[in-house]
């Protein structure tokens, strides 16, 4: 870094704007609760307030405040109040049970919490005799016997924002222990610059005019890119929804807020076109891009969801550990069932058991290369080496790249299964599943016949519950037809849920269980 050169986060995605045309822009405007709004202006002043903040309660350069707080303007203000302060925040998924927050709480060693009023009653048990959390700041609501954020931040000034080099540690995200424990993913003060600068401008193309919506929230990698990090970066507007992401809120949010830019996951547009299909809503809006992540778009959904909106959606790949999208479909250049081709300015590969790289049109291992990698799991030096190396991160996803250079999910590493001595793409089973008129989700595993041989089994969720019509023969003939005779689901039992993570990914080890 040079002398005269600031390379804190903060410096580039808040500060800088303060003496540009979106001085006065609203950055971040609220759809649910009190409707607030924030411009850019006052989104540098509020957050530079936090030095002060800290430094009154104890909180020095380097030390974690945990964020479990909801989609409303406090986020981004404590978010970059922290990384202005070289102060490191630590982003918490709001969705979680008390277990789990102790598990982190515990882990990261934050040293004051930020949380929303109503996400309290779920931490308070472990507040009272926590041994790092010195302060507890309550956010959005009534303070109790507890610090209230807006109280303490009005008698605050605000203060310059502090030196960082570009390789500085500026914040966390916990993964979401899709099949374990969260763990602490560690990152840099550029990363989120580069995915501003490479999918965010490269393949989305976010501009200045836009207004973005994500249902994913903040917390979330994925999130966190689509509200944070691409619209700061170009002095977009972006429209918050504190509440639950269901198919009514969103499509009214679509409808209402002049949305350009939409970010889902497929659960969620699958509910959409459902709900869309059933006549609940009309669709009005007029969006330009659609995204999907968090795990792959089964085919079908994207193919009804462009018919209804007339807007494609870029189906794409990223990781908590990659920060945001590397591999994805590119607009006008669409193919629903693959998750497109490396992102500009990534390069990934895929391995077989021994590190070894596959050859097109076999199974292996993806593996991916880019600046905006995290530096390393906290505390977990095992699992830091084995997933971070050279420069190449493990996905812990199975891929096949076709002929044309696209890439085709498979499923996760620890998901696939053999039929026949063949390797099974429970996902591949499921596309098929889902391509059924009849059906709106599914998940498909191995379970054991009488031989004590793996077949697949399909866990189906039904758009309209029927009782009267037996639809497993249907389906098994129907995946057949669809993929192949050995690939079909030798059992069909129609659920009314399917067990998810709080990021919408199908929990398949559960259904295993």
């Amino acid at each position: 870094m040079s002398k005269h050169q600031n390379e804190n986060a903060a410096c580039y995605f808040v500060d800088r704007h303060v003496d540009s045309t979106v001085a006065d822009k609203l950055a971040f405007i609220e759809a649910d609760g009190q409707q607030r709004s924030i411009t850019y202006s006052a989104l540098a002043q509020e957050s530079g307030k936090l030095a002060e903040l800290f430094e009154k309660n104890g909180i020095k350069k380097g030390d974690r405040i945990a964020l479990l707080v909801l989609d409303t303007i406090e986020f981004p203000i404590v978010f970059w109040g922290g990384i202005k302060a070289g102060v490191i925040p630590v982003a918490i998924n709001t969705l979680l049970a008390t277990d789990v927050y102790k598990t982190i709480l515990n882990d990261c060693e934050a040293k004051a919490l930020f949380v929303s009023a109503a996400l309290l009653p779920v931490v308070e048990p472990l507040i009272q005799n926590h041994s790092s959390i010195r302060k507890v700041f309550i956010v959005d609501g009534d303070a109790g016997e507890y610090l209230s954020f807006s109280s303490e931040l009005s008698v605050c000034t605000e203060r310059s924002t502090t030196l960082a080099n570009s390789s500085d540690i500026a914040f966390w995200l916990y993964s979401s222990g899709s099949t374990g424990q969260p763990k602490g993913v560690r990152h840099r003060h550029g990363s989120m610059q580069y995915t501003a600068d490479t999918y965010g401008q490269k393949v989305l193309n976010i501009q200045t005019k836009d207004v973005l919506y994500s249902a994913a929230k903040f917390f979330f990698a994925y999130g966190l890119g689509n509200s944070m990090s691409f619209p700061l970066a170009v002095g977009a507007s972006v429209v918050l929804l504190s509440g639950r992401p269901t198919p009514d809120a969103v499509v009214n949010i679509l409808n209402t807020r002049n949305i350009t830019v939409f970010f889902g996951v497929p659960t969620l547009y699958a509910a959409t076109v459902a709900y869309l299909d059933a006549g609940h809503a009309v669709y009005e809006a007029k969006l330009r891009r659609c995204v999907s992540a968090g795990e792959a778009l089964p085919a079908e959904v994207g193919k009804q969801w462009q018919r209804m909106t007339n807007c494609e959606i870029l189906d794409g790949v990223g990781s908590t550990e990659m920060l945001h999208i590397f591999l994805s479909n590119q607009s006008n250049d669409v193919v629903y069932g693959t998750s497109g081709t490396a992102v500009p300015g990534y390069q990934v590969r895929l391995v077989d058991e021994n590190n070894q790289d596959v050859a097109v049109g076999e199974i292996g291992e993806l593996l991916v290369n880019g600046d905006s990698s995290a530096t390393d799991y906290w505390n977990q030096p095992e699992k830091s080496q084995a997933t971070f190396n050279a420069g190449w991160t493990r996905t812990g996803d199975k891929y096949e790249q076709q002929e044309d250079g696209r890439f085709i999910y498979c499923g996760r590493t620890d998901d696939m299964f053999k039929v026949s001595g063949i390797w099974v793409s429970p996902f591949e089973v499921e596309q098929a599943i889902i391509s059924h008129p009849r059906v709106l989700e599914a998940a498909v595993v191995p379970a054991r016949d009488d031989q004590g041989l793996e077949k697949p089994k399909a866990f189906v969720v039904l758009k309209e519950p029927d009782v009267k019509h037996d639809l497993n023969e249907a389906l098994k003939e129907h995946v057949k037809q669809q993929i192949g005779k050995w690939k079909y689901p030798r059992w069909v039992e129609v659920v009314s849920d399917l067990p998810k993570t709080a990021t919408g990914k199908i929990q398949r080890f559960k259904l295993r269980s």
